[in-house]
């Protein structure tokens, strides 16, 4: 395409297609005002890459409202490619585009599909996909392009997208900002379009009125003679640039016969472009006849398009509303109602001269329509304007509060604000009342998983304890895990306020025996009652750990399941919940779920030694983060590091969950990081130091089960430091968390502790006995901390030989696990005996530095993940892990997967944090 100017424009596409061509995918939004030229240089791009495959689509205005109608325009030519999909991806996008029934997908899973489908369509022939005006793409459509266009990176692809201004959704993506053309290639174009001589004075004016506006230049001469010229414009400013080009257009068009101007307006309000649709619709209202007369404002072949984007919202938006209401309503009456029955019923809603129940309830139809496809913000809409639509007060704030739970569900939250308000302003029954107060808390909540989400909640639980009780049983549960995340930060309802009101929670006939217990447990254990509470809390989690509750139960409440084990010290229901909503979640490609759910897993697997299991899972936990913006703390991050030892890498962790986690009101993630700096100063040895950090961490909330690990800590830095009293009192409130328990976790602690406290035999005794009770147990970690323990002990009552067999086997595991300054200071016990142990260095050759991704993909290549399994964990094509994997290789100085595990552990990297 030979375009006019644009020479440092043109250079940067050939660039990116350069870039493609070399297997490199390349991302581009080409932004500016209406007319600047976008359109013009994808055409210039598309025409510069014959051997290509080109996928296209555009937004249209009228189409906002409709669930991934843009996204389908695009993947149309390739889904014939589903079945090759992994079977939850290929799940998605068939419910997306309603080839099949199913639950409503997470809208990060669709994501993955389609970079997915496009990254196997880009394996045949380089791939080349063009979005014009991406600033009117569908809510659904924006969410999902933006998703592949930030984890496009080794596929032989190219994503170009031309926006007037560039949404939310597409930040941050590289851009190409376009202006005007420059002065002489704004005279030369307006030179081609005006065909006598202009003036000089006459041609600046005009060059400079428009500030070089390619389409300004082309469209405002038509039809003016050179006298009108003369004076330019009329000084027009940039931003009224878009209102006089339209004028323009529209001048053109009255000129036209009657019948034309309609079916002109006719083919704007139809965004398909279907010209068989608008010739039956120009047909119903008798203008069929006007095709012969469009006169090149309007091309029909394949689609009916316009010459420009600013023509259809000329023609529409300078239409009176009875003009509008004849066309939408003449399209209504030709869409078929089985084939597209949402556009039929958008078209009715436009035709409306008022209130319309019959339409509203076609309307609500559509919403459950894109609902299940998981097109929340479709259905937002479709709700939105069935509002609008009844006269009725009950029906119209009933539609409303349906219509602020799916702009919640999109994360339209301004949006469900207003909705919410509307439907208080109408006729609401004490339900509906109770369901305003629900979703207002879910909103805080989803906002801000602390701070005043608690509060919400519970007034919500209260609200409908003596409507539903089911829906309030739940909805304290909910309460309960938003005033955990809270901790001490809670604003309005703490663990014990949410605990202490829901002990007056009546049974429903409906039971949900995990749920149940889960809250009858927690309510217990906050209110004094930790004796009665454990039972059920183990019940519970164990019924979680052997799929003995329902999907809905796991999905929901299976991280708190996790954390109900640990409350009641029972190691294996925590590794079993933790794992099982791990597997359910990433079956079912809920990614919401998945965030948290992976996090807690990475914990347990942590506290159990498995540290390069833990990586992996901390990379899948920061990939799902990053791609959902689930607004969690990076818990198993922190307990990895704390384990670990490395004070260069724990430390900035540590202060940036406390910054962050204090402003977005999660207390129990601020408590995480005190208990982490503790482990890590007992760690090498600073104990003054971990004695503040782990009072700080046993103080806060001292209710859960953290500050229980952290006593554990207090003792051991109190001891260490000389504060016997301290010791004395941290031992006491360790004695009171574990007396109700027979699990060998908390056992083993309290032994341990009490050894520490002690002198003479005691110690001793308490010292075996903790290792009995852990030698039975998966935590490798404290068994080797118990280790080390006893053998400081016996090292100081000059047992040396004794000594030296608790510290080497303490140090072996150390180093066997990764836990580095652990390791060092069994290894300067060691010395300290007189043995003789080297230090270990790391024996990374050289250039074998990993970078934290090709750590994340190496472990999970590493487990025996193949490469689509590897990206679906970690968001990326399989083409994209492979890539990965070259660069691996090489590093590492090896040639295939079968030398990795090896490689792994001669470079230290199974053991590394993420």
């Amino acid at each position: 395409m030979k375009l006019v100017g644009r020479r440092s424009e043109c250079a940067l596409l050939d660039d990116l297609l350069t870039e493609v061509r070399a297997g490199r995918s390349r991302v581009l939004v080409v932004r500016g005002g209406p007319g600047v030229g976008k359109s013009a240089l994808l055409e210039y791009a598309v025409e510069a890459a014959p051997e290509m495959r080109v996928l296209r689509a555009a937004g249209v205005e009228s189409e906002r409202e409709l669930a991934f109608a843009a996204l389908h325009q695009l993947c149309a030519p390739l889904l014939d490619r589903l079945p090759s999909l992994p079977s939850p991806q290929q799940a998605a996008l068939s419910t997306v585009f309603g080839m099949r029934p199913g639950p409503a997908p997470d809208r990060f899973m669709v994501g993955l599909a389609v970079l997915s489908l496009l990254a196997a369509a880009a394996e045949e022939q380089p791939l080349l996909c063009v979005i014009d005006d991406a600033q009117w793409l569908d809510t659904a459509t924006a969410q999902t392009l933006g998703f592949v266009a930030r984890r496009v990176q080794a596929e032989t692809m190219g994503l170009l997208f031309g926006a007037r201004e560039v949404r939310e959704e597409l930040h941050p993506l590289p851009e190409l900002t376009v202006s005007g053309l420059q002065d002489v290639d704004a005279r030369a174009l307006l030179g081609s379009v005006v065909g006598f001589l202009l003036d000089e004075p006459v041609r600046e004016r005009i060059v400079a009125e428009t500030g070089g506006n390619p389409l300004a230049l082309m469209e405002l001469p038509r039809g003016l003679t050179a006298t009108e010229l003369a004076s330019g414009f009329g000084v027009i400013g940039t931003q009224m640039l878009p209102g006089r080009i339209e004028e323009s257009f529209l001048r053109h068009a009255d000129l036209l016969p009657a019948a034309t101007r309609q079916l002109l307006l006719l083919a704007a309000a139809e965004p398909v472009g279907d010209p068989v649709l608008v010739w039956r619709a120009a047909d119903e209202l008798g203008i069929a006849a006007a095709f012969a007369e469009i006169d090149g404002l309007l091309t029909v072949g394949e689609r009916v398009t316009f010459r420009h984007p600013l023509v259809r919202s000329a023609l529409y938006r300078s239409a009176t509303p009875e003009e509008l209401r004849a066309v939408h309503l003449a399209l209504a009456h030709v869409t078929d109602p089985e084939v597209d029955p949402d556009r039929r019923a958008w078209h009715l809603a436009a035709a409306a001269p008022g209130p319309d129940e019959a339409v509203a309830v076609e309307l609500e139809e559509s919403a459950h329509r894109a609902q299940a496809r998981g097109g929340f913000a479709a259905a937002a809409a479709f709700l939105q304007r069935a509002v609008a639509l009844t006269a009725e007060p009950e029906p119209r704030s009933a539609r409303a509060l349906a219509a602020a739970q799916a702009a919640l569900q999109a994360g339209a939250f301004e949006t469900a604000r207003g909705l919410l308000a509307a439907a208080e302003s109408g006729r609401l029954d004490e339900i509906g009342r109770a369901r305003v107060d629900l979703l207002r808390a879910e909103a805080a909540f989803a906002l801000q998983r602390g701070g005043e989400a608690p509060g919400l909640l519970l007034r919500a639980a209260q609200t409908l304890q003596p409507l539903d009780a089911r829906l309030s049983r739940n909805t304290y549960l909910d309460a309960w895990s938003a005033a955990l995340f809270a901790g001490r930060l809670a604003t309005a309802a703490d663990l014990r306020k949410v605990s202490t009101a829901a002990r007056t929670a009546p049974r429903p006939d409906t039971a949900m025996p995990g749920a149940d217990l889960l809250l009858d447990g927690f309510a217990l254990l906050l209110t004094d009652e930790r004796a009665k509470a454990l039972p059920m809390l183990k019940q519970a989690a164990r019924m979680f750990a052997a799929n003995e509750v329902s999907v809905e139960e796991v999905m929901r409440w299976g991280w708190l399941a996790t954390a109900a084990a640990a409350a009641a010290w029972d190691f294996e229901a925590c590794v079993g919940a933790a794992t099982r909503q791990v597997e359910v979640a990433r079956s079912t490609g809920a990614l919401a779920v998945l965030a948290v759910g992976v996090n807690v897993l990475g914990q347990v697997v942590a506290l159990e030694g498995d540290f390069g299991e833990a990586v992996s899972l901390m990379a899948e936990a920061d990939a799902v983060r990053e791609a959902t913006g689930t607004k969690v703390a990076r818990y198993g991050a922190l307990v990895l590091s704390a384990l670990r030892g490395r004070e260069a890498e724990a430390y900035p962790l540590i202060e940036s969950t406390i910054r962050t986690a204090s402003a977005e009101g999660q207390g129990t993630a601020v408590q995480y990081a005190h208990y982490a700096r503790a482990v890590v100063l007992n760690s090498v040895g600073r104990h003054d130091e971990a004695l503040l950090a782990a009072k700080m961490a046993a103080n806060d909330t001292p209710e859960l089960f953290v500050s229980a690990w952290s006593l554990s800590e207090w003792v051991e830095a109190a001891v260490r430091s000389g504060d016997r009293p301290a010791a004395d009192e941290a031992l006491e409130r360790l004695r009171e968390r574990t007396e109700s328990t027979d699990e060998r976790w908390g056992l083993g602690l309290a032994a341990r502790a009490r050894g520490l406290a002690s002198e003479g035999s005691q110690a001793e005794d308490g010292y075996v006995e903790a290792i009995a009770h852990l030698e039975g147990t998966r935590l490798r970690p404290d068994l080797a901390r118990t280790q080390l323990l006893y053998g400081e002990w016996l090292r100081r009552q000059n047992r040396r030989v004794d000594a030296r067999t608790q510290l080497r086997v303490a140090h072996e595991s150390f180093q066997a696990i990764g836990m580095e300054a652990f390791a060092e200071r069994a290894r300067r016990e060691l010395q300290a005996t007189g043995e003789t142990v080297r230090k270990r260095t790391g024996a990374q050759p050289a250039g074998a530095e990993l970078t934290p991704q090709e750590q994340q993909i190496a472990l999970l290549v590493r487990d025996g993940l193949s490469n689509p399994e590897v990206g679906a964990r970690l968001f990326l094509s399989p083409r994209t892990v492979e890539w990965h994997l070259r660069k691996i290789f090489d590093k590492l100085g090896i040639n295939s997967r079968r030398q990795l595990r090896d490689a792994l552990q001669r470079t230290d990297y199974e053991s590394l944090p993420g």
